[in-house]
């Protein structure tokens, strides 16, 4: 925590150990031994050891911090965090090395499925794989590039969506009207979007690789995506004829995906190396790669603050309003004239210029680019004595022209010179023209213009994010804890004495007794409740007990499970694994 940026640190919380009720350990440790029976036969080798390595154990949900001391053999750390964080977090994390892990647990309701990122997910699904070094590699680099990627209003607006009815689902005082509500934001935000982002592109890449990505020949793949890997339905289903499998390759980026529905196909690597070999391909394509005019137009679809460097140093932070090519040069990424909206940053090389921070620039920038007219090269390189030539003394009323014939003229204050290039002239009482248009006038104040000549990058956020602060990203926020009545307190204390009674050892007729006193709460207490009742039944066949008892249990098991069908694939996995074991 020490180490990590302070814009980051607000997403990180505790890891209240003392939330996790009994009930949660049981689903824990219902779903872990679900996982292993499947994964150890359809998942790729390296899963099994890496629960180990990393000391995942189906008893009990993990300790964050221990998890995190047992990754960091493999060059990766584990911070908890609460439900969804903006995805530039979560991918400028990743790029540290660090696993961002929800600290929250998926209710016995949504055992099979939550649309909330909990422990499930991130502990038994994504930290496994990381001990194979080429994965590791390849979330690394994905991460370094995902933190570039261009991301849209749109994209935040519909992530936003997407983490609210996550939320309300998972919030116990939740209502079905407040559930429909959300569904009903999150189907109108996802068909309000225009165009497909950067950002979209590589969330589909992750989706198809990290999350639910297949590895080895395509007859007989093995998983290794966090999604299937903490999900058993999920994961079988992956592996019948229904899914269609598809070699990897960039076609992948072409391919949506719905959160909520089985995926109809699924893309299967031969090895990780090709996982960066697809990313690098991808990375090659982008505006932080391209820059130039290709780079601008993906900018202002965005409409949120991103980084345009100049000549690879000195970068503009802000939401790109508009730019201008410059027609008469031949060059074909030539820009004249760059327009920005709301507040901006100037940096040199990520770090903040003193003078130029968003309060400075509170009201937008904008600044001609290109040659000075009657001087062949590029204006950072012009010299003292050339300056002297065009009449630039301090104090002194300057006219410049540039090639593209954009015309400034004002008071001259002086320049910004780093390792002996100019970047920045400063005026006062200026006025400037383009092509009879007028960019700036002397009442706007002190005008700041950037020298320079090609856009050599363009990507996400500001370029200076500690020294910027916030933007427009939504806030961290912390799920709130459940009010349990006080017949869910008594449900909680029956899972913690079968928890105790397994734990201890206990036989005969001391656990015959209990088992059956707990038997009777139950079914008063909750009339859903299959779990439990599954567990005593484990310990009843495991502890070698009459078979009176485990008819009782096994018939109450059948008419919870055709009572509620919701119930009827856990309940029949669950019955199976304990015959088996």
């Amino acid at each position: 925590m020490e180490n990590l940026p302070q814009h980051l640190r607000k997403y990180i919380v505790e890891q209240d150990y003392s939330k996790y009720t009994p009930i949660d350990h049981a689903v824990w440790r219902f779903i872990l031994r679900q996982l292993k029976k499947f994964l150890k036969v359809n998942a790729h080798e390296c899963y099994l050891e890496g629960l180990e390595k990393t000391g995942i154990t189906e008893d009990r949900i993990p300790s964050i911090a221990e998890l995190s001391k047992n990754l960091e053999k493999f060059g990766w750390r584990a911070l908890p965090v609460s439900g969804f964080i903006p995805p530039a977090a979560f991918m400028e994390l990743q790029s540290l090395s660090v696993l961002p892990i929800a600290s929250d647990m998926r209710s016995l309701e949504h055992l099979l499925y939550t649309p909330a990122p909990d422990i499930v997910h991130e502990a038994a699904g994504h930290a496994p794989i990381l001990i194979h070094p080429e994965f590791s590699n390849y979330l690394k680099k994905y991460a370094q590039v995902a933190k570039k990627a261009l991301i849209s209003k749109e994209d935040l607006e519909l992530y936003e969506a997407i983490r609210i009815l996550s939320d309300i689902k998972e919030n116990p005082h939740s209502n079905s009207e407040q559930i429909m509500e959300a569904e009903e934001n999150l189907k109108f935000k996802s068909k309000s979007i225009t165009h497909v982002s950067e950002a979209s592109l590589l969330s589909r890449m992750n989706w198809w690789t990290a999350e639910y990505g297949l590895i080895g020949s395509l007859d007989k793949p093995k998983i290794f995506g966090a999604g299937l890997l903490s999900s058993v339905g999920e994961s079988k289903w992956c592996l019948s004829d229904a899914v269609k499998k598809i070699p990897l390759s960039l076609d992948c980026l072409n391919y949506s995906y719905d959160i909520t529905e089985p995926q109809p196909q699924l893309f299967v690597t031969p090895n990780f190396q090709t996982l960066t070999l697809v990313l690098e391909q991808m990375a090659e394509t982008m505006a932080f790669k391209v820059g130039g005019v290709e780079g601008l137009s993906k900018a202002i679809h965005t409409e949120v603050i991103n980084t345009v460097e100049i000549d690879g140093h000195l970068q503009i932070g802000g939401c790109l309003e508009s730019f201008k090519k410059d027609t008469l040069q031949q060059k074909k990424d030539s820009v004249s004239f760059l327009k920005f909206k709301g507040p901006c940053q100037l940096a040199y090389i990520d770090k903040e210029l003193p003078g130029h921070n968003k309060e400075y620039h509170a009201n937008g920038f904008s600044t001609p680019l290109g040659r000075i007219k009657g001087l062949d090269k590029n204006p950072q390189d012009i010299t003292d004595s050339e300056w002297a030539t065009l009449g630039f003394q301090l104090g002194s009323y300057t006219k410049l022209d540039f090639e593209s014939g954009f015309h400034l003229e004002g008071i001259y204050l002086g320049r910004t010179v780093l390792k002996n290039k100019t970047y920045i002239l400063r005026f006062k009482e200026a006025s400037a023209l383009y092509q009879n248009e007028i960019l700036f006038q002397p009442e706007w104040g002190y005008y700041d213009v950037i020298l320079g000549e090609k856009i050599t990058s363009v990507f996400s956020g500001p370029p200076d994010r500690f020294s910027y602060g916030e933007t427009t990203d939504f806030q961290a926020l912390r799920v709130p804890q459940p009010k349990y009545t006080v017949e869910q307190l008594q449900i909680q204390k029956l899972y913690e004495e079968v928890r105790f009674l397994r734990d201890n050892g206990q036989t005969g007729d001391i656990l015959k007794k209990a088992l059956a006193n707990m038997f009777n709460s139950i079914q008063n207490l909750s009339k859903e409740d299959w779990l439990l009742t599954l567990d005593m039944y484990e310990l009843a066949h495991k502890r070698n007990l009459n078979m009176e008892i485990k008819s009782k249990f096994l018939e109450y098991l059948k008419t919870q499970s055709e009572k509620f069908p919701i119930h009827k694939t856990s309940i029949e996995d669950g019955l199976q694994l304990i015959t088996n074991s």
